[in-house]
């Protein structure tokens, strides 16, 4: 279980993670993710994702961050409108 950040921005809900990204990904790069999706650290986002986050933050939408693993892989971060749930997952997943 993950528990909330004192300097969280947003609850996870659920944590949901794909068998493709369980399987590929480092659990300790997961939990370091996590720790830095819920302070508002978007990762690699591009800019109008990085604006759109901000607003979703505000406004109760989806929230997405793009990060890489140690060992270069790719992974998404996205945290349903409501907070009822978090999902990791790679690109090819969704």
């Amino acid at each position: 279980m993950i528990h909330e950040k004192k300097d969280a921005m947003f609850v996870l809900g659920r944590v949901l993670i794909t068998s493709n990204a369980r399987g590929t990904l480092d659990n300790q790069d997961l939990i370091a993710t996590l720790g830095r999706h819920i302070a508002g650290n978007w990762g690699d986002c591009c800019p109008e994702d990085l604006e759109a986050n901000q607003v979703a933050l505000q406004e109760d939408d989806r929230l997405f961050s793009v990060y890489h693993d140690k060992n270069g892989v790719k992974f998404w971060v996205i945290t349903e409108w409501d907070r009822s749930a978090t999902t990791i997952l790679l690109p090819e997943d969704y």
